[in-house]
């Protein structure tokens, strides 16, 4: 049997206390669940690897980062930019609408609260804004090297000295990087989502309405919590559509196929989430159709994100595979 020495066993700590914010951290710069997970590992490889030169003269939470940037600005180098249907395509409209599958598109993903989220509710604010899909989605449009920089200084409070410790540069560079990167990021048109933890009386009113309404399908009551310019998506297809005549429309005609549905409420992304699941066709219970990812502003509904990849969702959510046709079953 192997020994661990004192400094194995307090890397092995150092790697499980970080892991959370490490996952985040690659999360915001990757916009990628999977990804993220995947860096994160590849970092505490390269730690494992290097730990015998790390002589201490950063933190070792410091030297991690580091060590997950460098392995993000890999990642990176493909160019690649992660998207929303809003990204690619103009507002559909009900009436011609088609679900046109982009199968070649590198989609912006969704990810679990708990895989990215530290319970200290100080940090939980600001934390659950960088995660938000709008945001991320913004994040898309940096350079990796000015996402990084605005990540570290303004998500995780950062000195610009150590930020530019980390990415082996000046200070006069990073603070020329974040002043890009706040101009670039304030040409985005992030809509506001009010924060949603915790839930306050008025929420959870709405996304009991929400969920009596859906599962019932009763669309006048369901389009009623929706804001004008609600906008319906469904990765990986790249339609989408704004306004509640058309969002209506949509779940009275091609949509209809949800009706009957039954919702769990999870959470991802700082916001509340449903996972969908609609009528099997042998009758017997309900099977998985979509992750919902709904977006709240002033007591309505601003957004209604319905990821149906649930072959990579619902297992990353912990979510079953089946669930019973009633509550009774």
């Amino acid at each position: 049997m192997t020994t661990r020495t004192p400094a194995a066993a307090a890397l092995d700590e150092a790697l499980k206390t970080y892991r959370t914010e490490l996952t985040g951290y690659c999360y915001r710069m990757l916009g990628s669940s999977f990804d993220a997970e995947d860096a994160v590992q590849d970092t505490y490889v390269r730690a494992w690897r290097a730990y015998e030169g790390f002589e201490g003269r950063a933190s070792l939470r410091s030297w991690l980062y580091r060590i997950a940037t460098n392995v993000c600005l890999d990642a990176l180098k493909a160019g690649t930019r992660r998207a929303r249907p809003m990204d690619l395509t103009t507002v559909g409209s009900q009436p011609t609408a088609v679900l046109n599958a982009r199968p070649e598109v590198t989609w912006l993903e969704p990810i679990p609260d708990s895989r990215v989220l530290s319970s200290d509710p100080a940090e939980s604010a600001v934390s659950k804004e960088s995660i938000r899909l709008a945001f991320m989605s913004a994040l898309q449009h940096l350079p990796p090297k000015q996402r990084a920089v605005l990540i570290l200084r303004e998500v995780l409070s950062w000195k610009a000295d150590e930020v530019a410790t980390l990415l082996d540069t000046t200070v006069a560079s990073v603070n020329s990087a974040l002043q890009r990167a706040r101009a670039t990021m304030s040409t985005m048109q992030i809509k506001e989502s009010e924060p949603a933890d915790p839930l306050d009386s008025k929420q959870q009113e709405l996304l009991t309405r929400y969920t009596h309404a859906f599962e019932s399908y009763d669309i006048e009551a369901l389009t009623g919590l929706l804001h004008e310019d609600a906008v319906l998506s469904m990765p990986p297809y790249d339609l989408w559509l704004q306004g509640k005549q058309d969002i209506a429309a949509w779940h009275l005609n091609q949509g209809i196929g949800c009706k009957n549905s039954r919702l769990i409420p999870t959470s991802a992304n700082g916001m509340p989430a449903f996972a969908q699941y609609r009528p099997n066709p042998s009758g017997e219970g309900h099977t998985p159709w979509a992750l919902q990812i709904l977006e709240l502003h002033e007591g309505r509904i601003r957004g209604l994100n319905a990821f149906l990849d649930t072959d990579r969702w619902f297992p990353l959510f912990d979510l079953p595979d089946r669930v019973p046709s009633s509550l009774e079953e």
